[in-house]
């Protein structure tokens, strides 16, 4: 099987994938440089029901596959990379959270109901991985793995990256009236029940980066001050 990493570089994430002989699938665009004896090829993704896909969910028609031996590096991003492996289960993704697989992971889509689908950020599908193998997924953050057993789950969708596709998933106001979910801030959240595994985002890895940077400017503005302040007292 190919060999995921995350390389974290000066706050900026990159995928690492070494190959044996074998095949990989990536969203188009998302090549950074390759090494060693790899082809690439741009398939679809099914003909007209492909395409139909590909225009309600977001994602690429599309996806290059590289097969071969060497090294695959994918485009590094402030945002953050999990390593999804999959032993013979269904997820589902939310918008734009699929980035790469291994060739043994086939990548179709599932449908949502119709007031999921009109209320969610989601739309009425969203990307399914099935089958064996590793599977990239983009985040905006560090992920955390929620475990459900017969329980329900209330994510708000800005933070929702994935979720076992035996769940039940639906859209649902934050609170009880329409206006209570307005002014709670929250709006609609996404709902989760069942028995199976959800990922969601901890932080935005970019806030965290902005927030640190901060503190290094302020911290160094303040030493400097200091610094400044002692010397102006040997002078007197």
């Amino acid at each position: 099987m190919a060999k995921f990493e995350v390389i974290d570089r000066e706050g900026m994430r990159l995928v690492k994938i070494t190959m044996q002989n074998e095949t990989v699938r990536a969203e188009a665009g998302a090549m950074y440089y390759m090494r060693g004896q790899i082809q690439m090829e741009s398939k679809g993704t099914g003909g007209l029901g492909g395409l139909i896909k590909s225009a309600v969910t977001g994602e690429a028609l599309f996806r290059p596959t590289y097969t071969g031996t060497g090294e695959l590096y994918l485009e590094p991003s402030f945002a953050g990379f999990h390593i999804l492996e999959l032993q013979g289960e269904e997820w589902v993704m939310d918008r734009g959270s699929y980035y790469a697989s291994e060739g043994t992971v086939e990548i179709t889509a599932k449908r949502n109901n119709l007031i999921t689908g009109f209320l969610g950020k989601e739309g009425w599908f969203q990307t399914m991985a099935r089958g064996s193998g590793k599977v990239v997924l983009q985040t905006p953050g560090p992920i955390r793995e929620i475990n459900l057993k017969n329980n329900r789950l209330v994510v708000d969708g800005n933070f929702a990256v994935a979720r076992q596709g035996n769940l039940t998933y639906r859209v649902e106001k934050a609170a009880k009236s329409l206006l209570g979910s307005v002014v709670s801030g929250e709006g609609f959240v996404n709902v989760y029940e069942g028995t199976g595994k959800v990922l969601i985002a901890r932080t935005a890895y970019g806030r965290a980066f902005m927030q640190k940077k901060i503190e290094e400017i302020i911290n160094s503005k303040v030493a400097s001050a200091s610094s400044s302040s002692s010397g102006g007292s040997d002078d007197d």
